[in-house]
């Protein structure tokens, strides 16, 4: 729901508001405000896509009746209608029925404190006219983005980074760590982005910004893995997530404007939509998904999800609209690179995106989406591969350094032995370097190799696990280790990845899209949920599937697991062979100055030659240049 900039520090004679904020036009469509305090040098600026109180009562930036404080806001709370309640009985008198105005009042009851009532989705900036300063902050879980730059005296935000970059706010000076962490892991955890001058606002984190710098920064939440694991029979806790699943999805229902939702054919989709059924019996709900018309979508190791998703579409009686596409959709790669701001090499995003273009067709501008359930419940491939440890993680150094030696051996043509190669192929590392080698896509010394020596001149191979082993230490020892690797799911490949494509792929097309399953009633439970109902043997999300076979066939249920994806493999080697060989020739490499020609070049053979499975970070290669071309070189595709 919209999108926000602002600044403190800047001359406003310098700062155009509106300029800033049309850039996220797509993102807020309906509406746009502006305010400036020239004597204090902040500003605020807001573009809105009206989902909550469509009328003027909504609009922002919105002052309280004292015009004590100003906010701009980006997201939905779903504990509204219970805040608002409370602050009512305080004596509130609210203009309208925005969340918006429910989250100026709790800060004016409770200070930067209200942080911890909130259950939503949110990027906020509030000035603060009695302590002359801003306040900012971001989402639990990090389901809104929210960039800034600063320095000593000037301070700027955005809910796309695109925005501090076109303006000229920021120095477009690289980040080689983000660089390095883009080819070994496709994203960039933590803090960083690609250039140095700007940074994501944490999930969970929060700041205080006065006369242009940042005073105060602090972490007001982290994922509830300290926690006791909770005493229950399994029927107990199948039941305690049906309930949690059903009540997040009943909160996020909670708009002015039809919803509509992702409809995969998966558990997580089809649970949502389940409960959304159950919670709406006389609505016939909108659902949206995909049919990717290319027969190597299967040789990728990708099964057909059309047919599971009409299945669950006539099982719980809702309408499904899909979207077919073929390898032309390749063409709007540079479209899909802008948007996310950041170069993520997941061909996945296009998907996200020509669901919500589809959705908004259809006149619906928010969308319930699955996303989540592996990363609080497991799922993913590396859970299992990690519970195997057992077997072997016992054995001394030596026998698990032959382990690993052997496992780079294995031919990568085969899915089946190129995963059993990627989970052994750290075994001969510490616990914790092996958590965090099971993110990676590229190994460490590979990854740096790629990069030009003097641009990469500060780092080591063991530079790219270090953000990750960063965020381990804020675990409590005694976790299990496979709760802590679901601690840098939800960190990092959830925050950082896959709820960043996912806001800004539906927000460029102007529909917000919602997760209930990261209500926070329902990680809660998750974390504390024993691991053995989590990952049980090879059937991930266990009791999550326990949950919901009371709602949904058993074929959807416990259907082979398959990723949202592309045939990516296959069209680096058809359609979308000559951009690659344009955006990777030797003199665009060496114009640019980033990664090293000859590695480069070795990459590229060795992965047609299948010694190994180069696919993603030659993508993450051209994403980047990519990006490169768009917001160093201004060549913007939008």
């Amino acid at each position: 729901m919209c999108g926000i900039v602002g600044y403190s520090g800047y001359e406003p004679a310098a700062m155009n508001l509106r300029a800033l904020a049309s850039v996220l036009g797509h993102r807020g469509p309906d509406d746009e405000g502006q305010v400036v305090f020239e004597a204090n040098r902040v500003g605020l600026a807001h573009r809105r896509l009206a989902i909550q109180d469509l009328s003027e009562a909504g609009h922002q930036p919105m002052a309280t009746r004292s015009d004590a404080t100003v906010i701009v806001y980006n997201g939905e709370i779903y504990n509204t209608p219970e805040l608002a309640a409370e602050l009512k009985a305080d004596g509130v008198v609210f203009r309208g029925h925005s969340d918006t105005e429910v989250i100026l009042y709790l800060y004016e009851k409770y200070g930067e404190a209200m942080l911890n009532r909130l259950n939503g989705i949110f990027a906020l900036a509030i000035w603060d006219k009695r302590k002359e300063y801003l306040f900012v902050a971001r989402d639990q879980l990090g389901v809104k983005p929210l960039y800034y730059t600063a320095d000593n005296s000037r301070f700027a935000f955005a809910s796309e980074m695109k925005v501090l970059l076109r303006a000229g706010l920021a120095d477009t000076a690289l980040d080689p760590q983000a660089v390095l962490s883009h080819l070994g892991y496709l994203w960039s955890p933590r803090e960083r982005t690609l250039v140095r001058s700007v940074r994501k606002v944490e999930p969970g984190h929060a700041m205080i910004v006065k006369d242009g710098r940042i005073v105060r920064q602090w972490r007001y939440y982290d994922l509830p893995y300290d926690q006791p694991i909770l005493n229950v029979s399994e029927d107990e806790a199948a039941d305690l997530v049906a309930e949690k699943v059903e009540q997040a999805v009943r909160r996020q229902l909670l708009s002015d404007v039809p919803v509509g939702a992702f409809l995969s054919g998966g558990l997580d989709s089809s649970a949502v939509v389940a409960s959304a059924r159950k919670a709406l019996p006389g609505t016939r709900i909108q659902c949206f998904t995909i049919a990717v018309n290319d027969g190597s979508v299967a040789d990728e190791g990708f099964a057909a999800d059309l047919p599971y998703a009409q299945r669950v579409a006539k099982h719980l009686n809702v309408d499904l609209h899909t979207v077919e596409v073929g390898p032309e959709m390749v063409d709007r790669l540079a479209q899909m690179v802008y948007f996310l701001d950041e170069p993520t090499a997941d061909p996945a995003a296009l998907n996200a995106l020509f669901i919500s273009e589809l959705a908004r067709q259809h006149g619906i501008t928010v969308l319930l989406s699955g996303s989540g359930g592996d990363d609080i419940f497991t799922g993913y491939r590396r859970h299992f591969a990690m519970q195997q440890e057992h077997y072997w993680s016992w054995l001394p150094r030596p026998a698990r350094s032959l382990l690993a030696a052997t496992s780079r051996a294995l031919p990568v043509s085969s899915p089946l032995l190129r995963r059993v190669g990627k989970a052994l192929q750290y075994a001969d590392r510490d616990p914790a370097e092996r958590l965090a080698s099971y993110f990676m896509w590229l190994a460490p010394e590979r990854a740096l190799g790629l990069l030009n020596r003097d641009f990469a001149a500060s780092l080591t191979p063991a530079s790219l696990a270090q953000p990750l082993l960063a965020s381990l230490e804020q675990v409590p020892q005694q976790t299990a280790d496979l709760n802590k690797m679901l601690y840098l799911e939800c960190k990092h490949f959830l925050a950082d990845h896959n709820l960043n494509y996912t806001d800004k792929m539906g927000m460029a097309a102007g529909v917000e899209v919602r997760v209930p399953l990261l209500d926070l009633e329902l990680v809660e439970l998750a974390a504390r949920l024993p691991v053995g109902y989590k990952q049980r043997g090879r059937e991930g999300k266990w009791i999550f599937k326990r949950a919901m076979e009371r709602m949904l066939p058993h074929d959807v249920i416990y259907r082979p697991k398959t990723g949202f994806g592309v045939p990516l493999r296959s069209w680096l080697q058809t359609r979308l062979r000559p951009l690659v060989d344009d955006l990777l020739s030797p003199e665009s490499i060496r114009r640019r100055g980033i990664f090293d020609v000859a590695a480069v070049d070795a990459l590229r053979r060795a992965d047609q030659q299948q010694r190994i499975d180069g696919t993603y970070s030659i993508f993450a290669l051209v994403c980047m240049e990519l990006w490169c071309r768009q917001y160093l070189d201004g060549r913007y595709p939008v």
